[in-house]
């Protein structure tokens, strides 16, 4: 970004209006979510409609996830400079993820133990018909350890992004990046320019889609409550109410983890990202807000490398939400049967389901299958007993969706700072609602806030934002400056 002229730094000081209440996304969402719920509830066909709506949302948030995560990561790797690092930067994440999603599984045993939610049920297993759960799984098998793992490697590079398999996606993004790392960057700065050109067109796609995000909320949650409606509430009361319960004693430790490990406010955070987390409650999935976290998560002082590792990585391995709810309902069923599991079941259990809970992101039934598979294993119970969770299973969604994002959210933040990639400094400025980097303006839309911030600061001679989190800022390579309609970029420099 060029020195402001003296006529733009006096403009500067004139005083900012403040964004009427109707503009903002948050307030458009939660109207949307409240209108949604009334149309379910009292015009339940019609909610049942609607669902082409928040289909159609997630469907175009999907057609930009595969080619922003190669992006980002590729291009964060590169500015990183270090091929040992993004190996930490992965064997850290992978520490982390194994070590939360066990405590999860096991506080959610503590939980079911504690509370007993499916005592006195007594279910008979010759009332139950395997046809329902085979409605709502497919006869697709659950993959074992070793079939997961040979999926992350991808047959077809085109095929991975086609698929939009993620963790294919990001697996080939590392290689990718470690390529240009070793091959230099000054020898790949053409490559590195076009993909930076491409990046700041998919932010802007992004930016666009987000318009429409009250749209999708609101066809997704009047889908949700006409199908299911509130009664259901009543008939599982204890199961939601246990499963409820521990989310929200599970947020409280992150809240602690959070600050002690990275000094985090996480009530500022959950501020910072209201829209998000609200979007994702509407829709009841983390892929639709995806692309809009890891803007937050740079945008408040995490590297562009460390976070576009991490968060794809998470919505597979980190999925400490549907944890919980996993090993709560696993207890639920054995209970709701008269088996009583003593601890060396309860252990067998938890092994079982702490690798059946990999790779649940995305697939459909993915919770069922899990459970299947471990009923299957250990015999505690019929597998057609599952059946009995599929009224309440869409009714934990918000459960899961929040849990979920908020722990790879942490995840994130734990992992830069344990990389020496998060600055905190940064942070506190984006809670303060700063745009830090130019690509975060990008995508966010505030690109000419972003330009009155940088003003700003150029006036009382501080250094310009970075191009984006961990990397360069556009006065250091002018190839990366944006222009506007009508305006000129100088001749770049060459290399040499």
């Amino acid at each position: 970004m060029k020195i402001p002229d003296s006529a733009a730094l006096k403009a500067s000081s004139a005083p900012r209006k403040k964004k009427p209440l109707y503009r903002s996304l948050f307030f458009q969402i939660l109207i949307a979510v409240v209108a949604g719920v009334l149309i379910g509830h009292f015009w339940p066909n019609i909610g049942s409609a609607l669902r082409p709506l928040g289909d159609g949302f997630i469907q175009l948030i999907k057609m930009i996830i595969a080619p922003l995560i190669f992006l980002v990561i590729v291009t964060g790797i590169s500015a990183v400079g270090d091929v040992k690092a993004v190996g930490r930067v992965g064997v850290k994440a992978l520490l982390y993820f194994t070590g939360a999603t066990l405590f999860a599984l096991v506080f959610g045993l503590i939980v079911g133990n504690l509370v007993q939610p499916g005592a006195g049920l007594h279910i008979d297993p010759s009332t139950l018909s395997q046809d329902a759960l085979n409605a709502k799984t497919g006869t697709t098998p659950p993959k074992d350890a070793a079939s997961f793992l040979l999926d992350i490697i991808p047959t077809s590079v085109i095929g991975a992004f086609a698929n939009n398999s993620l963790l294919q996606v990001l697996f080939f993004s590392v290689f990718f990046g470690a390529a240009i790392v070793v091959i230099g960057r000054q020898r790949c700065l053409p490559v590195i320019n076009l993909m930076e050109t491409v990046l700041e067109l998919i932010f802007k796609i992004m930016s666009w889609i987000m318009k429409v995000a009250p749209i999708g909320a609101f066809g997704a949650m009047a889908f949700i409550i006409g199908q299911y409606g509130l009664d259901t509430l009543g008939t599982y009361a204890l199961l939601i109410a246990c499963c409820y319960g521990a989310a929200i004693v599970f947020i409280g430790l992150l809240f602690v983890v959070a600050w002690s490990f990275a000094r985090v406010p996480l009530w500022q955070f959950l501020k910072y990202t209201r829209e998000e987390f609200l979007l994702a409650l509407g829709t009841a999935s983390t892929e639709a807000v995806m692309p809009r976290i890891m803007t937050k998560l740079t945008n408040a002082g995490c590297s562009r490398a460390t976070t576009g590792l991490v968060v794809p990585t998470g919505y597979s391995f980190n999925l400490d939400g549907a944890a919980i709810y996993l090993s709560i309902s696993l207890l639920f069923l054995s209970q709701a049967f008269g088996h009583h599991l003593d601890l060396g079941q309860q252990l067998a259990a938890l092994g079982v389901l702490l690798l059946t809970s990999k790779g649940m992101a995305g697939v459909p039934g993915s919770s069922f299958l899990a459970l299947s598979a471990t009923a299957a294993a250990l015999g505690i119970f019929p597998v057609a007993g599952v059946a009995l969770l599929l009224g309440a299973d869409r009714l934990m969604d918000s459960m899961r969706v929040v849990v979920n994002l908020l722990g790879n959210c942490v995840a994130t933040f734990i992992v830069a700072k344990w990389e020496g990639q998060f600055d905190r400094d940064v942070m506190v400025r984006a809670f303060n609602g700063e745009i830090t980097n130019e690509d975060s303006a990008i995508m966010l839309g505030a690109e000419e806030a972003f330009e009155e911030q940088e003003i700003e600061r150029l006036s009382e001679g501080r250094e310009p934002s970075p191009k984006f989190r961990g990397g360069p800022t556009s006065d250091e390579i002018p190839q990366f400056e944006m222009s506007k309609p009508g305006q000129h970029r100088s001749p770049s420099v060459s290399p040499d």
